[in-house]
């Protein structure tokens, strides 16, 4: 970028970015803060559930009430990882970090796909053991164990189902809880078939049958935070027409060096340069396009650098193929 386009950049950043921070701060306001409360609650009961596991898995000799704690360990982490970049993403910015760390509910969605499918794919290793050389299960206490197990995941899921649509961090953990509350009525439905036929196979069977629907489910949330950790243009925003929209606006002849992407799970901000050859029409028009790309677009965080295009003084970035 010329000195030029820098000088441009900073003077008009200074009075749109105030705007932006008034119109489209709003969204980390809405759905992490309210979510803290299901968070604690999700936490605590599966925290419980796993210390139960282990005491009953050890004074029942049951070696697979261990490994499922081990399992339902991974919940619990899973969900503090969630919780804490929820937490962090309302954190205000430094110096250092200067969108504060909004980001780090990119992070915890993606660390959290990533996680979900290294879980399943034990669980289905343990699956493809155990249908090789069957063990002896109890099922009356396979029963009751995952029974508990549906109960408290499909609760914790239920309290992120609100959130899940507008939040890629909390669709993560929706996804999470409900991925175990889905292994766990396996469970259950193969415990009540073993004690009837007593196919000891059946429980690995179902196991590996429900891990695949996990994965096929994960792997859109693993693209999904992907695409955002490498600021692709989010979900449910069409480029091409938010460009279009730009250069329909009166006096625009002009946009390049476009630029959408999540600054959060919740927000989105754009940087743009307008050519306008009648020179930057002022404040209250940066700040009626700033409200319409939010109204319009749910972008929240817009950045309009303005040019005139003048002859001998063409922006560096104007190519296509320029960043």
């Amino acid at each position: 970028m010329s000195e030029h386009s820098h000088h441009d950049h900073d003077h008009d950043h200074d009075h749109d970015h105030d705007h932006g921070h008034q119109h489209g701060g709003h969204g980390h306001h809405h759905a992490p803060k309210s979510f803290g409360r299901a968070f604690a609650v999700g936490v605590t009961l599966n925290l419980g559930f796993v210390i139960a596991e282990v005491v009953f898995g050890f004074w029942g000799d049951s070696l697979a009430l261990i490994a499922d704690a081990g399992h339902n360990l991974s919940d619990v982490l899973g969900l503090l990882m969630a919780w804490g970049a929820s937490h962090l993403a309302r954190r205000l910015p430094s110096a250092r970090f200067t969108y504060g760390l909004r980001g780090a509910s990119i992070l915890s969605a993606l660390g959290n796909a990533i996680f979900l499918l290294l879980v399943t794919g034990a669980i289905v290793w343990e699956s493809v053991l155990r249908l090789l050389h069957p063990e002896p299960v109890s099922a009356p206490i396979m029963i009751v164990v995952a029974a508990i197990g549906v109960l408290i995941n499909t609760a914790t899921a239920l309290m992120f189902m609100a959130g899940r649509k507008n939040d890629l961090n909390l669709r993560a953990a929706f996804l999470h809880m409900a991925g175990d509350a889905a292994l766990s009525l396996g469970v259950v439905l193969t415990g009540v078939l073993i004690l009837f036929t007593g196919w000891l196979w059946l429980e690995s069977a179902v196991s590996i049958v429900i891990s695949a629907f996990i994965v096929l489910f994960t792997w859109g949330l693993l693209r999904e935070s992907v695409g955002l950790a490498l600021d692709a243009v989010p979900p449910g925003i069409e480029g091409t027409a938010v460009r279009q929209w730009l250069l329909e606006q009166p006096g625009v002849t002009a946009v390049h060096d476009l630029h959408i992407w999540a600054m959060s799970t919740t927000e989105t901000a754009l940087t743009a340069h307008l050519v306008m050859p009648d020179g930057a029409p002022g404040d209250p028009y940066l700040h009626q396009l700033a409200e319409a790309l939010e109204a319009r677009f749910q972008i929240h965080h817009p950045t309009l650098q303005v040019e005139t295009g003048a002859v001998g003084h063409a922006c560096a970035l104007a190519l296509d193929d320029r960043v």
